[in-house]
């Protein structure tokens, strides 16, 4: 009888069964993990956060609602809900989720082959695995953060050493969340132990749960406002609708990407990122850049902001 021998373990010349061969991480690897970590470092730099929140985010949610997002008043609960989405949709490109373009590789490796046959569901099953991880954690936040109210460090307008109670929690919130993304990065690279080698889906759910925790951290001014809107409800229902709305519009650009992607290559991106190693560098480059922008952002460059530390500055900032 013949045997079937699994692609994932090769057999050696003559032996009739099966051996698994050690496949140490490939050295270009660990070069990747440098350049990208390095790409994260000058990422930190370069930002402007002036740019990015105002110009980009203030504007596109001024024309998408018609009004001053910022001093217009958030009258009602449908208001609220749309204030909500929108918030987060012109939020897309800030520092404080900008990382979740990272997701891009882990969505592709959620797809299996025999799913391209299929491209609304090879689509919409790991955007759907995303989107559990993330609502999981927002909205669960938004209904704890109504509770507790001003009680959070996040709503508070404090200062401790000159630098807002607010931005504290910011540097705390995605100084972790940027260590976990370029942990993953890592071991998607295979230079450090990969859990997730066989659990894909696992990986892109817990990228989901880091995405909605970006709300646990985010000091963006749109969502502060959401942020009071909803304690002043007092309604932990409308808390967790409105976050969870704020984390999907935070999506709503890299689910399209995707999507394109997939589409205008007819799956020929999903098949193209089968190749483990294909598959590996994309993912394991994207995590630790982002991964890294995100830890020297939010530890690095706005504490010395605040007088705490130094970091170089660029002459539009």
């Amino acid at each position: 009888m013949a045997l079937r021998e699994n692609p994932e373990s090769p057999s050696l010349p003559g032996s009739p069964t099966p051996v698994r061969l050690a496949s140490p991480a490939p050295t270009r690897h660990g070069t990747a993990a440098l350049v990208s970590a390095v790409a994260g470092v000058l990422l930190a730099v370069l930002w402007s956060f002036e740019f990015v929140d105002s110009v980009i985010g203030d504007t596109v949610a001024n024309n998408l609602l018609g009004h001053d997002a910022k001093a217009t008043a958030i009258g009602g609960t449908g208001a609220g809900l749309l204030f909500a989405f929108v918030s987060g949709f012109a939020g897309t490109f800030t520092a404080c989720n900008i990382a979740m373009v990272a997701s891009v590789g882990p969505l592709s490796q959620a797809g299996t082959s025999n799913q391209l046959r299929h491209h609304l569901r090879s689509l919409l099953r790991p955007v759907g695995w995303l989107a559990l991880g993330m609502v999981a954690v927002s909205a669960t936040y938004g209904a704890v953060g109504v509770l507790i109210g001003d009680g959070l460090p996040q709503l508070s307008t404090d200062t401790v050493g000159g630098m807002p109670v607010r931005l504290i929690q910011s540097s705390v919130v995605f100084g972790v969340i940027g260590l976990v993304l370029a942990l993953l990065g890592l071991s998607a690279l295979g230079l450090v132990p990969d859990v997730f080698a066989r659990r894909p889906v696992a990986r892109v759910v817990l990228i989901g749960a880091l995405i909605g925790g970006f709300l646990i951290g985010r000091p963006y001014p749109l969502f502060n406002k959401l942020f009071h809107w909803a304690v002043e409800t007092g309604n932990p229902v409308y808390g967790a609708a409105a976050f969870t709305l704020q984390s999907l519009g935070n999506i709503v650009v890299v689910t399209l990407l995707f999507v394109v992607i997939v589409l205008v290559t007819r799956g020929g991106f999903l098949r193209w990122m089968t190749d483990p190693a294909r598959s590996a560098l994309v993912t394991g480059t994207l995590l630790v850049a982002l991964g890294v922008f995100t830890v020297v952002y939010w530890d690095l460059r706005v504490p010395s902001i605040f007088g705490v530390g130094w970091f170089p500055t660029m002459p539009y900032n």
